[in-house]
């Protein structure tokens, strides 16, 4: 806050600041007024994608301080989390943060992690397998019903906001989730949300049927389940495309498989990579609740997915996600969704800039708006104000000292 004092002109005192960052503000509404006055593009197409980010705090007072996760560091850490939703432009492939929340583990979420580290620790040498077949007196299990898990109920609540946000302007589709949500959980918190569709990604072993065709016998249940697919050896039927580069083969195949943990067919594209000199193999899978969603999209949605962990970075490295010392509830909140804020925001500013600065990032844009704060300052200590054309060009002979890169020769600034 006090750094944000600094850098502010008339009316951004400390105590301004300060009272701004302990007001209840309306965040989703915030960004998606500026999304669809600046940002959106009614003619192209968006999809929804979510993540969480791990957030590291180094005090003890910072609420929703636990420890959780990251992927940066591999093991867990001190800190906070945050789960958030954006909106990725398809042909821009660009992603623009929209809802957030912050994730607060449960007494019963921290009570079950714990009881299932124990279980693992004390885990027996294995027994003998008991009699096959289903246990006697079992029931059918409705799986449409789940257990809500702080995340899932994160997410079933931030898929609320942002359809409620868009319904009226934007047609969202699809929610593209990484191998985390790669779940039956996952995909009926999606499907009972609204008249959405997941991607995501399977475990690598995971166990897939092909639906069964064969003749009914006339006894007992009629079979659901076919044969268990075999990643390495796809039936050719199913193989849509074939590309070699580098000495590494790239097939694709897509099916409509089945799952014992999932309560619908899936849609399912696997890709199976060989070194033709090696043989060695390796392979991927996707899947999607859309039966009718072609594989090139489906690979291409899940790909755009990674465009959210640029707005972590951004956030993070740029604009003060891994900065912010506040330690209240209200605080961290406006902390977390200013630097959001900020992503977008920059993504609108840059394109200004990048019609004099080809090549401009956001270190480009911080540079520029330095200078401007810098060529102010001087000119207040001078007793006469020089003309208006002496100081536009002193904020762009200023700004090119900081420029990571160079702009086009006789252009201005935005």
């Amino acid at each position: 806050m006090l750094g944000i004092s600094r850098w502010s002109e008339q009316g951004g005192s400390y105590r301004t600041v300060q009272r701004f960052f302990s007001a209840t503000i309306p965040w989703a509404k915030v960004m998606w007024l500026f999304f669809r006055q600046h940002l959106l593009n009614s003619q192209d197409t968006y999809i929804a994608a979510g993540d969480e980010t791990v957030v590291t705090k180094a005090g003890k007072k910072t609420f929703g301080l636990d420890r959780f996760f990251s992927s940066l560091y591999d093991k867990p850490v001190p800190g906070l989390k945050i789960f958030a939703l954006s909106l990725i432009n398809v042909r821009e492939r660009t992603s623009y943060p929209m809802v957030t929340e912050q994730v607060i583990r449960s007494a019963e979420d921290k009570a079950a992690t714990q009881a299932k580290k124990q279980a693992k620790q004390q885990r027996k040498p294995a027994q003998p397998k008991g009699k096959p077949g289903r246990p006697k007196g079992s029931k059918n299990k409705d799986k449409t019903q789940i257990e809500w898990t702080t995340e899932l109920q994160v997410l079933n609540r931030l898929l609320g906001k942002l359809l409620q946000l868009v319904l009226q302007t934007l047609s969202v589709t699809y929610v593209v989730l990484d191998g985390q949500f790669g779940n039956n959980n996952a995909l009926q918190v999606v499907r009972q949300a609204g008249s959405l569709h997941l991607i995501s990604k399977l475990r690598h072993d995971s166990a897939l049927f092909f639906p069964f065709t064969g003749e009914y016998s006339g006894r007992g249940p009629r079979p659901k389940y076919g044969d268990r697919i075999n990643y390495r050896h796809m039936p050719g039927d199913y193989l849509v495309k074939t590309t070699s580069e580098r000495g590494i083969r790239t097939d694709i195949y897509q099916t409509i498989a089945l799952h014992e943990c999932f309560a619908q067919p899936l849609n399912v594209v696997v890709i199976v990579k060989t070194n033709l000199q090696t043989q060695a193999q390796a392979h991927v899978i996707l899947f999607s609740s859309d039966l009718d969603l072609a594989y090139d999209l489906l690979i291409d949605y899940y790909r755009l997915r990674f465009q959210i962990e640029f707005n972590f970075r951004d956030a993070k490295q740029y604009w003060g996600l891994e900065d912010f010392m506040n330690v209240q509830e209200t605080q961290v909140t406006n902390a977390f969704n200013l630097s959001f804020f900020m992503v977008n925001v920059s993504h609108r500013l840059l394109r200004d800039l990048r019609c004099h600065q080809p090549e401009a990032g956001v270190l480009d844009l911080k540079t520029f708006f330095r200078s401007r704060r810098y060529v102010i300052e001087v000119i207040k200590t001078l007793d006469r104000e020089p003309q208006a054309v002496l100081i536009q060009g002193a904020f762009d002979k200023v700004a090119q000292l900081g420029a990571i890169h160079p702009s086009i020769p006789g252009s201005r600034g935005p």
